[in-house]
Parts: C-alpha cells; structure tokens; sequence
C-alpha cells in the first residue's frame, strides 16, 4: 500500500487525549469557510476531465455509501477497500472516507427517527389500554430508503487535491487534481473574486478542498482556521465564574445568570416520570415475549427537546454574562461532571438533565470567539475554603446558599464566595503544582496554620483588631496565599 494514503491513526493512550483535551481549552480555533468559487477559466477539455473523475469517484462512493449503511458495523473510513476502481488507491480511500461520514450521519438521522416511533407508539399503547375505542391510529413504521448520492460532490485533501499560488499568471490559484490516467495531474485556474481576495488576505488555507458541481458549473470551496486576537489587557480585572444548578453561572462580583430550578425543573420532572412509566410498560411486554424491535424506547422527544432548551438557556447565560463583563479576565472551575455522584438516583438524574458539563465548554468557545481571555483553575474545595482562614470543611456549608466559616465566622453567599475563591486561585502556583486532592487539602491546611500564627502574632502586639469593620478584612491579613497576589 501507498505510504502516502491516509492510514488509520492509532489509539491514543490516556495521557495523549488528556493532552488533547487541555489544548483544546486553552487554545480555540474558527474555522471558516469560503465558498461559491467558480471555476469558469478552465477549458472545455479540462472540465470533460473533471467530470469523468467525478462519475467514477461518485459512482464509487455511491457502492461504499451502500454497504456502509447495511452492514452491522459501525462505518470505517479507514477499513480496507473491497470495490474494483479505475480510481487510485488514494482516491478511493478518500471516496470511503466521504461514503462513511455519509453513512454515520444516516444511521443516526434513522436510529432518532426510530426511538421516535417507539415514543409515539407506547403513548398509542397506553391510550388504547385505557380507551379500546379511541381514534388515534397506530403509529406506522416506514423503513427508510438508502441514501441516493444526485449531487455531484468531492471532500478532497492533500493526497488527491492540490491548491497552488500562481506567481507568474493572471490567476490566482491552480487546483492540482490527480485524474484517472497516472501521471498525468489535471491543472485548474482559480480566479478569485474581489470578495474572496479580501476574506483570504493574510490567511492560512487548510489543504482539504471541496468541489461541487451545480446547473453545469464546478464551485470550489476553501476554508481556513482563525484564531480571533485576543483584546484583554495583561492588566485586566479578573472574574471568577462558578457553575451551579441553582444558577448557571455566578460570578465574583455577585451577579447569577440562568439557571435549571422553576420551568425547565418541572419539564425535567414530567419527562421522568413519563420514561419511567415507559420502562415499566417495556418491562411488561417483554415478560410477555414481545420481540426487542417492537419493545417501546425508554427514551423520548421530550427528553431530547428538553436538553436542546437547557444548553441554549445555558448559551443565553454566558453570552449575557460575557455582556456584563466585556473586557474582565474569565476565570472559571475546570469541571469534571463524570465524577460528580449523588446517593439518590433522582439527584443524579436531576444533575444529568441540567447539563453541567455544556457549561465549561461553551464558555470557552464564547471567549475565544471574542478574543477575551479565559482560563480554568482547580476547583477541588473551593466551595468549602475560607477566603480568610483557609480552614476547609463541609460544616463551613450549613445551608446550600450560606457560607459560614466555623473557626473565623466569616460569612457570605456561597455561591459568590466559591466565584471568588476561583478568581483568587488563577495564578496561584503553589496550588497548581498539587497534583491530588491530598496535597491540595495538605496546602490549605498549611495555610490555615499560617493563618492562626499570624492572629497570635496580632493579638500579642495589641488588642484584638475588630476584622467586622472592613468590608475586605482579608486585605489585612497577611497570610502565604495573598504573597502571591
């Protein structure tokens, strides 16, 4: 095989997808495409080519799109080819590259449509057992037909497809397109419009193409990744940002936007109990000996339509909190929902639906999007730290709203509080270098007694100062943390 063909990547190990995902946090890209080129300065001969490529290339993935879609596997974009080709072997890896994308999104576009009927007949079930005379016909499952591939299109890259700069020529650009005889590339003129020319000015393309072939006439498609300049001073005021149910999201400065309790807690609980209900009625017909494919789905469009409602209730909370704080350096928990667990099933089906895992996602999209500086810090015990003491304990939490610390009775919002202690922990380098809970609750309690020597110290060289008179009586305590700072 062609070393040069697209291979399949190996599996990451634990530690390479942990490294991916903190650079896909702290580094966000746009990438934005550049359509409607049309490639109207090539000749007759050259467009005859073209199209020759194109039916063998989609007559191809139309074979692939075929089998990818009936056979029991997941699709493989990477599996090894079975059709004979006049085509390449490179460009029939990228024809099953293309069929597979087509076939994932087919079977799941069916799979939705399925777990649909299912909801629509067990709700056909349950007003039948209590109404045997009832006029709501019977849901009726249509198999679906097999995607039939009409437009002529081709996701290309590097290996088939070629975008060179002109230099000494009127055009702007040649497409290098490797064609059906070996050896033998086909060269295209690009010329750009005014527009494009202005888009592309100082830009990067990416090496994957697309062409198109519509009324007659092939348009070419570019794209290219932008990363928008960040615009917040190095001098900036930071905002912490803490994530709850109660409220999405609550800032440092007192302010909460959004949040999952009121309407969207009512949908969550009727859409429970209805799946419920469905669960047991699967239950049933199953011990009756109904075949699994006529068995009804525990899931439901309600369920579905309720998650869409909560992350874009999510979305309108950080865009207005981003609103609130145009030019402030976001600081918010690096959160980790898999791990969160509540003893009662009705708390973890309630964490589930609120969709708190969306939240740390979207902000870091909706910063990098506006080119604001954005940046996550260790959550672990920020909710039960003192901001004054560092005493932690789950006692400093009487109440799920109140803040009160049982050695220093310092007291607040706990939610403001917890946004507050995030803001504080950016830059923080001791507490970064800890690696695990225990060495952070060792940190805190460091300098808590840190803490409690600088009050013996204070009351040995006078009486006892009175921290209730100011509102930020931690500004005058000199403690191992504020060094930092």
């Amino acid at each position: 095989m062609d070393r040069r063909v697209s291979q399949k990547p190996d599996e990451p190990t634990t530690d390479e997808k942990k490294k991916r995902k903190r650079k896909r946090k702290s580094k966000q890209t746009l990438t934005r495409a550049v359509p409607h080129i049309r490639l109207a300065e090539a000749n007759t001969g050259k467009h005859e080519a073209l199209d020759q490529l194109a039916d063998a290339f989609m007559a191809l993935t139309q074979q692939y799109v075929t089998l990818l879609c009936t056979q029991d596997a997941t699709p493989d974009g990477y599996m090894p080819p079975v059709y004979e080709s006049s085509l390449s072997e490179r460009w029939q890896r990228v024809a099953l590259q293309q069929a597979a994308g087509i076939a994932k999104a087919w079977r799941s576009n069916r799979q939705n449509a399925y777990a649909n009927y299912q909801h629509d007949h067990a709700a056909y079930a349950q007003a039948k057992e209590k109404n045997p005379q009832t006029k709501r016909k019977e849901p009726v499952w249509r198999a679906w037909n097999l995607p039939e591939l009409r437009v002529q299109s081709i996701q290309a890259n590097v290996n088939v497809v070629k975008l060179e700069p002109s230099e000494d020529s009127t055009f702007d650009y040649w497409l290098q397109v490797a064609t059906l005889e070996k050896g033998s590339p086909l060269r295209i003129p690009v010329k750009l419009a005014a527009y494009h020319k202005k888009v592309l000015t100082d830009r990067a393309l990416n090496t994957s193409v697309a062409l198109h072939k519509r009324k007659g006439t092939w348009w070419l498609t570019l794209s290219f990744d932008e990363e928008p300049p960040q615009r917040t001073e190095a001098e900036a005021s930071r905002v912490g940002v803490d994530v709850g149910i109660a409220n999405f999201l609550t800032t440092s400065d007192g302010k909460a936007y959004g949040t999952f309790h009121g309407k969207l807690a009512q949908k969550h609980k009727r859409d429970r109990e209805k799946r419920r209900c469905k669960a047991k009625l699967r239950a049933c017909l199953e011990k009756q000996g109904v075949p699994k494919d006529r068995l009804p789905s525990t899931s439901s469009e309600t369920s579905q339509r309720l998650s869409r409602q909560v992350k874009q209730d999510i979305n309108q909370a950080v865009n207005a909190m981003l609103k609130d704080h145009p030019d402030a350096r976001i600081i918010y928990e690096d959160l980790s929902v898999s791990s969160m667990r509540f003893k009662a099933k009705q708390m973890n089906a309630y964490l589930y639906a609120s969709q708190l895992g969306h939240i740390p996602d979207q902000l870091a999209w909706a910063c990098a999007r506006r080119g604001q500086a954005a940046h996550t810090v260790n959550p672990a015990y920020s909710s039960q730290e003192c901001p004054r003491c560092h005493y932690v304990d789950r006692a400093n939490r009487p109440t799920q709203k109140t803040f009160c610390c049982v050695v220093c009775g310092y007291r607040a919002h706990a939610d403001h509080k917890a946004a507050g202690t995030l803001a504080l922990r950016w830059g923080d380098t001791e507490l970064a270098e800890c690696r695990g809970l225990a060495a952070i609750k060792a940190l805190l309690v460091q300098r808590h007694e840190e803490w409690k020597k600088n009050q013996q110290r204070v009351k040995g060289n006078g009486p006892p100062l009175q921290l209730s008179l100011w509102d930020h009586p931690e500004e005058f305590l000199e403690t191992s943390h504020m060094k930092h700072f």
